[in-house]
């Protein structure tokens, strides 16, 4: 896992280069994982505590889950630079070799599949975040906002990264499809995220 052993200032140097990887999708990934991992934290604070004892197995439940959501994350988060790389060199092909419709054909669509997966990982993330929100500690609730505002930034941002891709596909029909899942993604999950920071903001007494 190069990219997620990189240090955090090496991390956003090159993200912030012209190297064609760490790209929005990777970024996207990063943050989605950034905000499971907030709300495990939530989890960790809240298990092992006498008032939530009647949660604990559900916030433990919830642990293994969110752990499980973060990994898979940072692992898109290498799938990401390694779906981008072969797109790069695919655009570097002469426009008059006859094998570059194919090459680019399947390249657009690994790069559409990974920011794709993103979206859902992102998703789950903010099914768990519900539950940290509804039984965490009320000491972390902030933090399960938090989680939430990330992985909703993180998905609309993978949702770009698929549209960059898509739009450019020769098969408009499996463009298509592939724009629909990413539609039906944010029509689900946008919503329930901006109502976890509704709910904690006004946990929290603000507006």
């Amino acid at each position: 896992m190069e990219m997620m052993h990189k240090t955090c200032e090496t991390f956003l140097a090159e993200l912030a280069s012209k190297a064609p990887a760490p790209g929005g999708g990777g970024a996207a990934a990063l943050v989605g994982a950034v905000g499971v991992a907030l709300g495990n934290m939530v989890g960790c604070l809240t298990a092992g505590k006498p008032k939530y004892a009647a949660v604990e197995a559900d916030i433990l439940a919830l642990n293994e889950q969110a752990a499980a959501l973060r990994a898979r994350l940072e692992g898109l988060v290498e799938a990401d630079a390694a779906a981008f790389l072969p797109l790069s060199k695919a655009y570097g092909i002469p426009r008059d070799d006859p094998a570059r419709p194919a090459v680019l054909a399947e390249a657009l669509d690994a790069a559409a599949a990974v920011p794709l997966e993103i979206m859902a990982a992102c998703g789950e993330a903010i099914a768990l975040l519900e539950q940290y929100e509804a039984k965490g500690s009320v000491l972390a609730i902030s933090d399960a906002g938090c989680g939430a505002l990330f992985c909703r930034a993180a998905l609309e941002a993978a949702g770009l990264n698929v549209a960059v891709n898509t739009r450019l596909m020769a098969d408009r029909a499996h463009a298509a499809e592939l724009d629909e899942r990413a539609a039906a993604l944010r029509a689900e999950y946008l919503p329930r995220a901006e109502a976890v920071c509704a709910r904690v903001s006004a946990r929290l007494g603000g507006n």
